[in-house]
């Protein structure tokens, strides 16, 4: 496992995270044991940043977790969570009453005094405008509710706007080999300004395992099934925004630069770490198999420069115009 400085908040963490979205909800039928099994296996093979929020499951991502540390006591994780979306989408409903009150409830789930990190979970763009808003976040930090706070985002231009308030120590973003346009600014100035960067959704939604097909089906409870074309939240969170028999026929042509002995969600991951402004990749698993496979991505050889120049010309080939411009 490889670790890195996860920006202001001075706190090493596992280059491959634990992504907790799939433990609470909208991904097909959650086990809570095997769910705590996955995340010991994740543990055992390195992993020490887990990504959870306040909706995942209402709470019930967050209070497995909880579980998990209380089994795992007298060894240091660093849990990032979310909050906003437990309210409508707007901008009245983001006072600092509010986000004392979310803070306090996820300090339950988790059974922690202190929140290691706190994000704003994709909320209005508006909201980077609103200084306001972060002073209240500074008021916590000052309370020791939490320790540090980031935002999660949608879009390039929200995460660059994002870090101009000093007190962003991370930006969560989606960044995968079918989404690449963090890559062309964004990293380095994040990097620059010692921000902390997560990518989530790092196998656009299970696309970039390699394991679907045209015959795949999903569960109705699936955001792959409901939300295809966004009719729950935004569509750049499923199969990272790009339609899906596109991204199928890029997954069959990138097959032939699997190195030997990785598997293709396994050289996803590893792609992703090839970028230094990147501290972690932050994929869901389920599974104890899934999360010791994940966690082994960061231990594969770097990829070449000619491997890297090919992905890049397939996705400005395939992708690119479905997607670029549009986060």
């Amino acid at each position: 496992m490889q670790y890195r400085r996860l920006g202001k908040t001075g706190r090493e963490v596992s280059a491959i995270g634990f992504g907790a979205w799939a433990i609470g909800a909208d991904w097909g039928t959650v086990d809570d044991a095997e769910s705590l099994r996955a995340l010991h296996g994740a543990a055992d093979a390195g992993v020490t940043l887990i990504d959870t929020a306040d909706v995942y499951g209402d709470g019930r991502s967050e209070k497995v977790i909880g579980q998990f540390l209380r089994e795992r006591s007298g060894e240091r994780f660093f849990v990032a969570t979310k909050m906003g979306r437990r309210v409508p989408l707007d901008l009245a409903q983001y006072t600092p009453e509010a986000f004392r009150a979310w803070t306090d409830r996820s300090r339950d789930n988790l059974r922690v005094d202190r929140l290691d990190l706190v994000q704003l979970h994709c909320l209005p763009t508006d909201i980077y405008y609103h200084p306001e808003t972060f002073a209240a976040l500074d008021g916590l930090v000052a309370a020791g509710a939490i320790a540090n706070y980031g935002v999660s985002v949608e879009r390039v231009e929200e995460a660059l706007k994002a870090i101009e308030y000093p007190g962003v120590a991370s930006v969560q973003i989606i960044f995968n080999m079918l989404r690449q346009r963090p890559a062309d600014y964004f990293l380095a100035e994040a990097k620059r300004r010692d921000v902390g960067v997560l990518a989530r959704v790092p196998m656009a939604s299970g696309l970039l395992t390699g394991k679907m097909s045209k015959q795949t089906t999903f569960a109705a409870s699936d955001h792959r099934s409901y939300n295809r074309h966004g009719e729950s939240f935004d569509v750049g969170e499923t199969f990272a925004g790009v339609d899906y028999d596109a991204g199928l026929a890029f997954v069959e042509e990138l097959r032939g630069l699997v190195p030997a002995g990785a598997t293709m969600a396994q050289m996803a991951l590893r792609w992703i770490l090839m970028f230094d402004g990147v501290t972690a990749a932050i994929p869901g698993a389920k599974s104890p198999e899934q999360a010791r496979a994940n966690a082994a991505a960061a231990d594969l050889a770097a990829i070449s420069p000619a491997t890297l120049d090919r992905i890049r010309v397939m996705y400005e080939e395939r992708i690119k115009p479905l997607v670029h411009q549009r986060w």
